[in-house]
């Protein structure tokens, strides 16, 4: 069981990295910290400017204060207050894991939850930005199932975080119907997918692409809203009202 969590050694570790940044589609991975989040958040909003019709934001903080669960909104902005609240939930977990790595990281793997975190960060802030005053607020999430200084613990949840993004992001687009949400979308997922790939061969190196998450098909599994607010719900702390949620 040990060495089913074990960190790749330095020779693979070398090759991935040549590798990883020696290919442009990897461009946004090279970029760290407050230049990852602008970069990507800028580019992103440039396209989708979400925030339209009555003020969701306001209206949300005013049912917190009176006790009251907040409400996601309807059709496409309920899908992309989803999103949003997946992007909260990732951004806190990775900003929490690169606050104090567990024991034994190497220098490789900090390096890559580092890139990891920033670019939660930047997800989570294009959503704010693109749905102002639309957008849900600011959600208060519980990890203490968590051990934040075990190797294998930090490595199940994170990948546990990535496949159920590349899975509520596959599921949720059939719901969307402005045709640009889409794309903003499709640009996000690629990068999960690949966190979760990451996340996965450092959990199993034979497990990046098995068939609990690719289909017979060749095709990533996806899964409805329900089913991924089933999956998160345990980490919500702050009161949520999904009852208008497809899927």
């Amino acid at each position: 069981m040990q060495q089913k969590h074990s960190i790749p050694g330095p020779v693979a570790e070398q090759a991935a990295t040549t590798n990883y940044l020696a290919s442009r589609r990897n461009f946004l991975a090279k970029l760290t910290g407050a230049a990852a989040i602008t970069a990507f958040a800028a580019s992103c909003t440039k396209e989708a400017n979400f925030g339209n019709g009555a003020n969701l934001l306001s209206a949300n903080d005013s049912r917190l204060s009176e006790g009251k669960a907040i409400l996601m909104g309807e059709g496409d902005i309920a899908v992309l207050n989803y999103a949003y609240l997946l992007e909260q939930l990732e951004a806190k977990f990775y900003t929490m894991v690169a606050a104090n790595f567990f024991s034994g990281i190497s220098a490789y793997n900090r390096m890559r939850f580092t890139q990891i975190r920033d670019h939660e960060i930047a997800h989570r802030e294009f959503f704010k930005t693109a749905l102002g005053n639309q957008a849900i607020p600011e959600i208060e999430f519980d990890f203490s199932m968590v051990n934040f200084s075990s190797h294998a613990s930090v490595v199940t949840y994170a990948k546990t975080f990535e496949d159920t993004g590349v899975a509520a992001y596959n599921g949720a687009g059939k719901f969307l119907k402005n045709p640009d949400y889409l794309l903003a979308a499709g640009k996000i997922v690629s990068v999960e997918a690949r966190h979760a790939s990451f996340l996965r061969s450092l959990d199993a190196p034979d497990s990046f692409a098995n068939s609990e998450v690719v289909d017979m098909n060749g095709l990533d599994v996806a899964k409805s809203p329900l089913q991924i607010i089933k999956i998160v719900e345990p980490f919500i702390k702050t009161p949520m009202d999904f009852s208008k949620m497809p899927g």
